[in-house]
C-alpha cells in the first residue's frame, strides 16, 4: 500500500504538476509587472503598521491564519531534508519558487476578496469553492466540488493525524531530555487535550481562529528567529561561504556534495517540491483566510499573500538552511535526515538542552497548523454539505488525535502530500482563467494608490469595488 501511494505521489508531484505551478507563477508575474517586487516595499510597511497596531487588525489576523498553515515543521524538518536529498543548491531554487509563489499568493489573497459571498447572519465565505462558479460559471461547479472534497481530505491528513503525530513526538522528546517518559496514556491525553483546544478555537468561527494564530504564530516564528540569530551570530564567518555553496550547488551540485549528489536536476527538483509545500502557493487554501479580512480593495489584502510566502520561505526557510550550513555538521547527503541534522546544527552552538526549545517550536508550529488546516477543513466541508459540514468535520477531526497516534504517519503523509497536489490542480485552472482579472485589479490598485499620494478622495471605493459583478452562489 505504501509503495504504491509513494508511485501516485510521484506522479502527482512529478515535473508536470511542478511545471505547471511555476508556470503559473511566471504568468502572473508578467501579466501584474512583477507584482512580488514592486509592492514589496509597501508589503512590508503595511505589515509593520499591523503589527505595532496601526493598522486593521482584521487583516493581520487573516494572515496569521494563513500563516499558521504554512509556518511549520517544513520550515525545520523540510529544509534540512531538502539539503540532504538536493545540496545545498536545493534552498536556490526555494528561493526562485518563494519569488513565484509570492505573487501566486498575492492573486490568490486579490481574488478571495474580490469573488466571496455573505450568509444570511453576515458570515463571510471565500476560497476558490466559491471564486470558480462565480467567476467561471455554474457549470463548472463540479471542480469546485472537487477541490472541496480533497480539501477535507488534506485537512484530516496533514492539518491533523500527521501534526497531531509530530506535537506529540516532540512532547515526548521534552520529556525525555528531563530523564522521564511519556507513556501511551499520557500521549493520548496531550493528544486529546490539544484537539479539544483545536475544536474550541474553530467552533468561535475565523474571528477566534485569528485571534490565536495572531498571538501564537508571532511568538513562536520570532522565538524561533532569535533562535537561529543566535547561530548566525556565533558563526557569522562562515555566512558568506554558506551562501557561495548555494548558489554554486544550484548549477554544479557535485563541486559541493564531494560527488555524492551530481544532478542540477535533482538539485531543482527537491527545491521547488519542498518550497511549494512548505509555503502551499497554488493551492488556494490561504484564500479561505485572506477572504475573511475587509481591506479597502483586494490587492491590499493580496499585499499580505506577498507577505505570507516572502515570512515563510524567504526569512524562515533561509535562515534554517544557512544554520545548518554555517553549523559544520556534516551533511548526511541522499539521506532523509531532516529532524537530526537541524537538531545537530541546533546543538552545535547551544548544546544538546537546545533540542526541548526545538520540541517546543515543533509543537507550537503544529498546533498551529492544527488550527489553519482545520479551519480550511471546515470551509470545504461547508461547501459540500452545508451548515451541518461543519460539525462533521469536526467529528471527523476528533478521530484525527487517535489516529495521529495509532496509524503510521508515513502512508498518512504520503496521501496527504498527494491530495495537496491534486488541490493544487482546480486552483491553478482558476488562476490561469483569472489572470487577466489579477492584472486587472493591479492596475486599479495603482490608480488608487497614485490618487492617494494625490490627496485625492477616495472614500467611496470600498472593498467589493469593481469586484463583485456576478452574483455569489446559494449558501
Amino acid at each position: 500500500m505504501t509503495e504504491l501511494l509513494a508511485c501516485i505521489n510521484r506522479l502527482v508531484w512529478g515535473i508536470p504538476a511542478l511545471l505547471m505551478i511555476l508556470g503559473v507563477g511566471v504568468l502572473l508575474t508578467t501579466k501584474t509587472g512583477f507584482a512580488q517586487i514592486r509592492f514589496l516595499p509597501k508589503a512590508l510597511k503595511l505589515f509593520g503598521e499591523m503589527i505595532f497596531g496601526k493598522d486593521d487588525k482584521n487583516s493581520f489576523r487573516a494572515l496569521c491564519t494563513a500563516l499558521s498553515a504554512t509556518v511549520g515543521t517544513g520550515n525545520i524538518v523540510g529544509v534540512a531534508g531538502a539539503l540532504c536529498l538536493g545540496g545545498p543548491g536545493s534552498i536556490f531554487w526555494m528561493w526562485i519558487c518563494g519569488l513565484l509563489g509570492m505573487v501566486t499568493k498575492y492573486a490568490e489573497a486579490s481574488l478571495s476578496v474580490a469573488y466571496r459571498c455573505k450568509t444570511k447572519d453576515g458570515k463571510l465565505l471565500a476560497g476558490p469553492m466559491y471564486i470558480i462558479p462565480m467567476s467561471m460559471g455554474n457549470r463548472w461547479k463540479w471542480l469546485a466540488t472537487v477541490y472541496s472534497f480533497f480539501g477535507c481530505i488534506a485537512a484530516f491528513g496533514v492539518g491533523n493525524a500527521t501534526q497531531i503525530n509530530a506535537l506529540v513526538e516532540s512532547a515526548g522528546t521534552a520529556v525525555t531530555a528531563f530523564g522521564g517518559h511519556l507513556p501511551g496514556s499520557g500521549r493520548l491525553l496531550l493528544a486529546g487535550t490539544v484537539t479539544g483546544i483545536g475544536i474550541w478555537c474553530l467552533c468561535g468561527g475565523a474571528k477566534r481562529v485569528g485571534s490565536v494564530a495572531a498571538t501564537l504564530i508571532p511568538l513562536a516564528a520570532g522565538m524561533y528567529i532569535l533562535l537561529c540569530l543566535g547561530v548566525l551570530i556565533a558563526r557569522w564567518d562562515e555566512i558568506p561561504q554558506a551562501i557561495y555553496k548555494i548558489l554554486l550547488g544550484a548549477f554544479r551540485p557535485e563541486s559541493v556534495t564531494g560527488g555524492l549528489l551530481g544532478s542540477a536536476f535533482t538539485s531543482l527538483r527537491i527545491g521547488a517540491s519542498r518550497g511549494v509545500f512548505t509555503n502551499e502557493a497554488g493551492m488556494g487554501t490561504a484564500a479561505m483566510a485572506h477572504g475573511t479580512a475587509d481591506p479597502g480593495h483586494p490587492v491590499e489584502q493580496g499585499l499580505m499573500g506577498i507577505m505570507e510566502v516572502f515570512l515563510d520561505t524567504i526569512v524562515l526557510c533561509s535562515i534554517t538552511a544557512l544554520v545548518i550550513l554555517t553549523s559544520g555538521v556534516p551533511i548526511p547527503y541522499g539521506m532523509d535526515a531532516g529532524a537530526n541534522l537541524a537538531s545537530l546544527a541546533f546543538s552545535s552552538v547551544y548544546g544538546s538542552g537546545v533540542n526541548i526549545l526545538l520540541s517546543l517550536f515543533l509543537s507550537l508550529f503544529a498546533f498551529g497548523t492544527i488550527l489553519g488546516w482545520g479551519f480550511y477543513g471546515m470551509q470545504c466541508a461547508e461547501f459540500l454539505f452545508g451548515t451541518r459540514g461543519r460539525s462533521l468535520f469536526l467529528v471527523l477531526m476528533s478521530t484525527g488525535s487517535l489516529a495521529g497516534i495509532l496509524l503510521k504517519t508515513g502512508p498518512v503523509w504520503l496521501l496527504s502530500e498527494t491530495v495537496n497536489g491534486m488541490m493544487a490542480i482546480p486552483n491553478l485552472i482558476l488562476l490561469t482563467f483569472l489572470c487577466p482579472k489579477v492584472k486587472q485589479l493591479t492596475d486599479e490598485y495603482k490608480k488608487l494608490s497614485a490618487r492617494r499620494r494625490s490627496n485625492t478622495d477616495y472614500s467611496h471605493i470600498s472593498s467589493e469595488s469593481g469586484t463583485q459583478r456576478v452574483s455569489p452562489p446559494s449558501v
